[in-house]
């Protein structure tokens, strides 16, 4: 609805606002009259057309309207629902506009497309909300006073933005993968919005490398989704979860598509990610994985992408082959980047290391700082159980760092 308002509205708050108005018209109408047989398109073109009576008050219809609005943008019969796609993948392409910085970028498309609340995606940016509240702000009124048009780019400006749009997916996956807040660990509605978006993506750009590359990150990622949590929900370790139930028909697509990312050339960072991702859908055990592959694959990742979370996950993979001390170390180094305060996989992954040296008075320190950080209750369930384990009186074996 949002997307299909911005497109007449070409103003993110007029179309937020006749949004909300929309869906306060359908108490009273449907009440009286009873749901419509298309109630998404009946509130579509209710937000639309209050938008428009919005426009024309403001007088200026005339000299804004054509900057701002394709063609068809004043029909008020709605499109099939296949049109809603479009729509949302021309909003995204609008916030991913060269004018905004990389992180308003992703902020404005994560509140806007996906409607996260502007508290998570603080969670996200590990900055407080009223900041990243001013950031959206400030990105929408830049949108506004440049005038950008609410389209898909033409091909020859694809370039500029395709890594900005790629970035704000993968994050909005992210974001729905394991949820910043909440009771539950995944928000499917935000992971299944992604996996639409990079399908999207892949029908555009086909011959694009990256594209595939992040479908294929996505889809060998999300085939582990029904085995991240027990009955109970609580969330499960990599190395506990049950193999038998991951998606093998999505395993078998996204390692096609990783195959083919890597035949066209230097592969990218999505394209690394997807590899690494493939080793774990593709090993019979969490023991088995080819992890010194996985360190190779990471090394060559940090190469194209030098981020402290990439270079956090390596200390993972390389406590598997050189031990926890070498790791430790690692992550020790790591701790001193201002870019990891507040992200709380990097105790968590501190505290299992220290379990696994017999380092438990440690662990337990490293552990509550963990659980200090999260907000996500699921997450915070399973931190608090393993400060249990290492706590005195505990006398559980080591185990292998914590990997979801």
């Amino acid at each position: 609805m949002l997307a299909a308002t911005a497109r007449v509205a070409g103003d993110f708050d007029l179309a937020e606002e006749s949004v909300q108005e929309a869906y306060l018209a359908a108490l009273s109408a449907w009440a009286r009259d009873g749901v419509p047989d298309r109630p998404g398109a009946w509130l579509t073109a209710t937000a639309r057309r209050k938008a428009l009576d919005v426009l024309r008050r403001r007088q200026v219809l005339r000299a804004k309207l054509p900057l701002l609005v394709e063609p068809d943008a004043t029909e008020l019969d709605l499109p099939d629902e296949v049109a809603v796609p479009d729509d949302r993948l021309r909003l995204v392409f609008t916030c991913c506009h060269p004018v905004l910085g990389r992180e308003a970028q992703a902020a404005l498309t994560l509140r806007l497309v996906c409607g996260v609340s502007t508290a998570d995606i603080a969670r996200v940016f590990l900055v407080p909300e009223p900041t990243m509240a001013a950031r959206i702000t400030r990105a929408k009124k830049r949108i506004a006073a440049a005038r950008v048009p609410y389209r898909v780019p033409e091909a020859a400006e694809l370039p500029e933005r395709l890594d900005a749009v790629l970035t704000v997916v993968h994050l909005l996956y992210t974001t729905g993968h394991t949820a910043p807040t909440g009771g539950d660990l995944v928000r499917a509605d935000l992971v299944d919005r992604a996996l639409h978006l990079a399908r999207m993506l892949a029908a555009l750009m086909p011959d694009e490398p990256e594209v595939r590359g992040l479908l294929a990150l996505l889809l060998l990622t999300d085939a582990r989704r029904a085995t991240r949590t027990d009955a109970e929900g609580r969330l499960l370790r990599l190395a506990d979860q049950d193999r038998a139930g991951w998606d093998r028909e999505a395993i078998d697509e996204g390692r096609r598509l990783v195959l083919d990312a890597f035949h066209a050339g230097r592969p990218g960072r999505y394209a690394l990610q997807a590899a690494i991702a493939s080793l774990h859908a593709l090993a019979p055990s969490y023991e088995a994985t080819d992890w010194p592959q996985i360190v190779r694959l990471y090394d060559a990742l940090l190469d194209r992408w030098p981020s402290p979370v990439v270079a956090l996950n390596r200390a993972v993979a390389v406590s598997m082959v050189h031990g926890p001390t070498v790791a430790l170390a690692d992550v020790d180094a790591l701790a001193e980047d201002p870019r990891l305060a507040g992200y709380h996989y990097l105790p968590a992954i501190r505290a299992d290391l220290l379990h696994r040296l017999g380092r438990n008075t440690e662990a337990a320190e490293a552990y509550r700082a963990a659980i200090d950080l999260v907000d996500n209750d699921a997450e915070r369930i399973f931190l608090t159980t393993r400060l249990g384990r290492v706590q005195p009186g505990s006398a559980g074996p080591a185990e292998p760092p914590t990997v979801r």
